[in-house]
């Protein structure tokens, strides 16, 4: 079985998180789709690196995904958090159990304002836990809660986008992949 994953990206979103996630659910053979918010396909990270998107997010609106990924970077992030199709969408992937995930800001961010960390066990950017309300912050690099994963940051990313692919595809391909990175 083939799992699809949406990488949604913005103007401003984190480098290594970015391409950390792309790399390594590709890895696990996962069909990643990288798909921008904003007007343009290519977008620049918060550190300079340019990133062209494979699609834009509203031409993949109506398109069933196995699980959905918010990079952070702040104002990646603020982005993300704006933006009313992906909000919509992230909303729809949690009520129907599919998995959704973010990582740094994006939590507190994005996924508060969204409405879906309610009572749940969740991480994020330790100083920006001080936005949430209506979930439980654990103080750990990664935390999954069912359908929702999330992670502290760039330092997380490698272990972030292993338990992506673990809650994906299981613990034999994590571990396959992780022997591949040589974790």
């Amino acid at each position: 079985m083939t799992f699809r994953a949406l990488i949604t990206l913005a103007e401003g979103i984190d480098d290594l998180q970015a391409v950390t996630l792309i790399d390594v659910l590709r890895r696990a053979n996962v069909e990643v789709v990288v798909a921008s918010i904003e007007g343009r396909r290519m977008l620049t990270c918060a550190r300079g690196t340019r990133v062209t998107s494979d699609a834009m997010l509203v031409d993949l609106l109506a398109q069933p995904f196995d699980l959905i990924v918010l990079p952070g970077g702040a104002v990646g992030a603020q982005h993300l958090a704006a933006h009313q199709p992906l909000q919509q969408l992230v909303k729809n992937q949690a009520a129907a159990g599919r998995l959704f995930a973010a990582i740094a800001e994006a939590p507190a961010l994005a996924l508060q304002a969204f409405g879906v960390l309610r009572q749940r066990r969740m991480t994020c950017l330790p100083s920006a836990s001080h936005q949430l309300s209506g979930c439980n912050f654990v103080d750990q690099p990664v935390v999954v809660d069912g359908n929702c994963i999330t992670a502290q940051g760039s330092g997380a990313a490698l272990a972030f986008a292993l338990a992506l692919v673990e809650q994906l595809c299981g613990k034999a391909t994590r571990t396959a992949v992780a022997g591949e990175l040589v974790v």
